[in-house]
């Protein structure tokens, strides 16, 4: 059975990064124009102070000095009760109103992403056992996609990004699998060891592992039927590894490409 795979990392920044840099080039700008004043003109700084809470909503029911702010009034300490401010107004952190129930939604798409994917695995080990070819391939998944684990060994000799006559068949098998699924985004990543490359003509492992993905991705480009735009490819190198590179088992499982299929609820 299809294992599933511990889900990848959020993307990018935490949103509420966002406000918390808005506000600080906020706080700075207004400091640094208070710094450069060399005398204050009380009715500027009223119409100063009136012109921010006007823009920028800083300043409290019509509140006209700093001290009256509601996340500022006693200096920077104040700010972790930025997000708290934030869910008070029924809004993200880029502004949006969020509905109630919008965690209850997110765990629903989860858990209909997940079960997606697991059908879509147990669907692909039924090809590959069929195909006599279970035992070559590993089959795991996660809420956003099915991967499917070549060993580097069966497709490639070493340093080479040539495929190898014999793995024509399975790759051709793969191929018929992926054409089921046409219509979603289909990823290959090359993958090495952290051996240096000696004796090549590819000078490190992050050209070795693009040229062996790259060399799977022609291989069905001209074999199969799918749309190539919706296929992608990319060379990691020795940057994700999945076993121990000091013994020589864990280094030949590290030599490997991977292709994941996207299910069609997926954020990618």
């Amino acid at each position: 059975m299809a294992k599933r795979k511990a889900e990848d990392p959020p993307k990018g920044s935490p949103a509420w990064m966002s406000t918390f840099s808005d506000l600080m080039n906020l706080l700075f700008c207004f400091f640094v124009l208070l710094f450069s004043m060399s005398t204050v003109d009380a009715q500027k700084f009223e119409l100063l102070a009136a012109s921010f809470n006007q823009t920028f909503s800083v300043f409290q029911a019509g509140a006209s000095a700093i001290g009256d702010g509601m996340l500022i009034s006693n200096g920077v300490s104040q700010l972790n009760e930025l997000d708290n401010y934030i869910n008070s107004t029924g809004a993200d952190a880029e502004g949006e109103m969020l509905p109630e129930d919008l965690e209850s939604a997110m765990e629903t798409l989860d858990e209909a992403a997940l079960a997606e994917s697991e059908e879509m695995a147990e669907l692909i080990e039924e090809a590959l056992e069929e195909a006599n070819l279970e035992k070559e391939i590993d089959v795991e998944f996660t809420s956003q996609y099915v991967e499917l684990t070549l060993n580097g060994a069966l497709l490639f000799d070493s340093g080479s990004v040539e495929l190898k006559q014999q793995s024509l068949p399975m790759l051709e098998q793969i191929g018929r699998i992926l054409e089921r699924y046409a219509s979603s985004t289909i990823e290959i990543e090359g993958h090495t060891d952290n051996v240096p490359m000696s004796g090549s003509k590819y000078s490190n492992n992050d050209e070795l592992s693009s040229g062996r993905a790259l060399s799977v991705f022609y291989y069905l480009k001209d074999t199969t039927d799918l749309d190539m735009s919706k296929i992608k490819h990319a060379g990691r190198g020795e940057y994700v590894p999945i076993a121990d590179n000091s013994t020589p088992e864990g280094r030949s499982k590290n030599r490997r490409v991977e292709i994941r299929i996207y299910n069609s609820l997926s954020q990618y």
